[in-house]
Order: structure tokens, then sequence, then C-alpha cells
């Protein structure tokens, strides 16, 4: 009898912690829904503002990453290659009083899967100069020279912004005048990707001009040109302004 007595006193206690936790819960529960605080919703800052606040680059100076011109992933796509397939190599360039040039910087971007491991898929060349005159004025010296050399030019105006574009056997140049800012885009030809050189490049040129405009002072243009592809681009006379093909 004692030793039945005592499994029903337990039992029972067991019982009775049961309903005092069941009861604890269904309280908790109730009194959440009724009025206690809600833990707060994260938020997350928008990729652009994150990306200026963190830049560090001044106004007026070309950025110190070819990542910021055009990025690995989107060479990628544009090329129709696999993610990780590109890597870029970012090398700054000193100023040039004698033109006016303030700053330069060049990009090389270059494959390191496939069977095309190593090679040059695009030299992009940037150089910013104290005012659109002297940067014109570089680029019509340059680009004369281009014209001058083997191959074969036409004029490709992208938007309000002067371009020349020169086909080499072994390589095609898109050379861009924009404000302050000069471009070349040199797109060696078995690198050219599923579309034409020329329709590549003018594409490339429509990716990198707003990423330049927006680190450029003030007195560039603050509105990328526009343009449709390169064969709706209709060749005009070039306009009395330069820009010069930096070389990395």
């Amino acid at each position: 009898m004692r030793g039945w007595a005592a499994r029903r006193a337990v039992t029972g206690a067991v019982r009775v912690l049961s309903l005092l936790i069941l009861v604890g819960t269904t309280a908790a529960c109730g009194g959440g829904a009724a009025g206690s605080p809600e833990l707060p919703i994260p938020t997350f800052a928008e990729p652009s503002a994150a990306a200026a606040a963190g830049s560090g680059t001044p106004k007026g100076a070309l950025p110190d990453d070819c990542g910021r011109l055009l990025s690995v992933v989107d060479l990628a796509a544009l090329f129709a290659r696999p993610i990780d397939s590109v890597t870029v190599r970012t090398v700054r360039g000193i100023p040039e009083p004698s033109v006016g040039r303030t700053g330069r910087v060049g990009c090389r971007y270059s494959a390191v899967a496939g069977p095309s491991t190593g090679d040059t898929l695009l030299d992009l060349n940037v150089g910013r100069y104290a005012d659109a005159a002297a940067a014109a004025k570089q680029w019509q010296v340059n680009s004369a020279a281009e014209r001058a050399s083997e191959g074969n030019s036409r004029d490709v105006p992208i938007g309000s912004a002067p371009a020349v574009l020169v086909e080499r056997r072994a390589e095609t140049v898109l050379m861009v005048a924009y404000g302050v800012d000069t471009l070349t885009f040199v797109l060696p030809r078995p690198a050219t990707g599923p579309r034409s050189a020329a329709d590549t490049l003018v594409d490339l040129a429509l990716r990198v001009l707003p990423q330049v405009a927006a680190t450029a002072p003030d007195v560039t243009p603050t509105t990328a040109p526009t343009a449709g592809p390169m064969s709706a681009a209709r060749t005009t006379a070039l306009d009395r302004a330069a820009a010069e093909r930096p070389h990395s």
C-alpha cells in the first residue's frame, strides 16, 4: 500500500507540473499577441548608398578599382562566359600636366577558366583632364594617329559622345570622348563574344560611361548617352573633339 501511494503521489505531481507549464506557455503566447513589443524587422541599406559610403573616392577622382567601372560578372555575362571565369587588374596612371591630364586608370580583364585561361578579354583605359577642351584636344591627336594606322576606321557617335571605331586584324578599338574624360576600349579579335566586335564595344561603352560620369567633376554631362545597336548608328562627320588612347 505504501508503494502504491508513493507512486500515485509522484504521478499527481507530474500532472500538476505539466499543467503549470502548459498554462504558462499559453499566457506568454497570448500576451505577445495582445500587446508585447514585437521583434524589430531587420533593414538593409540600399546597395548604391552603401557603395557610395564605402567607396572613399573623392569627387572628381577616377575610381581606383576597375570593378566599379565594369564588373567581372557583367563582362562574363556579356561574353557568354561562366561566372568566376574573368578577373581584372587595375593600374593607376600618373597625371600628365603637359596635356592637362589629371588622372588615368587602366583595366585589363583576363580569362581565368577554360581553354582561353590567361588570354586578355578586354583592355579599358580612362583618362581624366582638367577640362573638356583639354580632353577633346588630346583625343583628336590620338584618334588621328589611330586613323592613320593600318586598319579600317569610322565615326560611331554614342549619343552625344563622339567616338571612333578602328578595326584591325588582331583587335578592334573604340575611342570615346565624354566631357573631361576619354575612354579607350581594346577588344582582341578572339574575344569578341557571341556578337560582332563593334556591337560588343558599343554595349561596353554604354555600361561604362554612366560609371565614369558618376565620379566626374560637375562640369561633365550628368546624363550618360544612350544609343541603339551599332547597326543602327549612322556614320557622321566627327565633331571637333578629341580623346586619347592611353596604354596600360
